[in-house]
């Protein structure tokens, strides 16, 4: 199995010449798999398309979703890219760090960076599906950065460190990292059950409640093999209920 290059979603872009820059980066460092969710102003989109030029074919085959569990369903790894504190306990690395990571993972494992809107960036509801935090390192006097400009640092922090080291990464064991999808309908396992055990007792507190759940899963990299095992305690532990 040979190394999966990573997947670049935009969480609802909102200008279609952000859209066509991100992708014109993508293909200056060697990247084909740009997943959109809720662009703005649909798709296609002819400004995007006049922006990115040589990468037009990327457009073509970009993938478009409407909501962000269906983009990342297949992926193993997701880094979130954010400036932003959290209320919720995350690794938090550089770009640098975050390529080296990505070559680290193995052949076979399908990873994948998100960014958030221009003006909004990421809601807690999406860095909750993320392993790691990305926070690019600014000067404290402007710390804004335009979309295509962070997808170029990371996509470029990717390419280099390829560049240099294209042979340095772990071997898979027995049991692959699970996707997301698979970790996903663990969750939804243990939410159904959850419900019916009646652990929910404040409306108000639910939503907290399960991110704080979801970010327990999602932070210890499972395996495929830990998910079904997990899905299988929660019905022994509800058997009979």
């Amino acid at each position: 199995m040979q190394l999966l290059k990573p997947a670049i979603i935009l969480i609802s872009p909102q200008l279609g010449e952000n859209i066509g820059a991100a992708a014109r980066a993508m293909h200056n460092f060697g990247l084909d798999d740009l997943r959109l969710v809720n662009p703005r102003d649909g798709w296609p989109n002819r400004d995007a398309i006049d922006v990115a030029r040589n990468a037009v074919k990327i457009l073509e085959g970009t993938k478009i979703y409407s909501n962000l569990k269906d983009a990342v369903a297949d992926i193993n790894f997701l880094y979130a890219t954010t400036a932003r504190p959290r209320d919720m306990v995350k690794p938090v690395v550089t770009p640098r760090i975050c390529a080296k990571k990505i070559w680290s993972n193995g052949a076979g494992i399908k990873t994948a960076i998100m960014f958030g809107p221009e003006r909004t960036g990421m809601s807690n509801d999406d860095i909750i599906l993320a392993d790691s935090i990305v926070t690019i390192p600014v000067s404290i006097e402007n710390t804004s950065l335009n979309l295509a400009q962070a997808v170029s640092l990371l996509c470029y922090e990717w390419f280099a460190y390829g560049s240099e080291k294209p042979e340095e990464y772990l071997e898979i064991g027995e049991s692959s990292p699970a996707t997301k999808s698979e970790i996903n309908m663990l969750l939804e396992h243990l939410e159904l059950e959850l419900n019916k055990g009646r652990f929910f007792s404040s409306s108000k507190m639910r939503p907290r409640m399960l991110r704080n759940l979801s970010n327990i899963f999602t932070r210890n990299k499972l395996t495929i093999q830990e998910v079904k095992t997990m899905r299988g305690v929660i019905s022994c532990l509800t058997k009979d209920k």
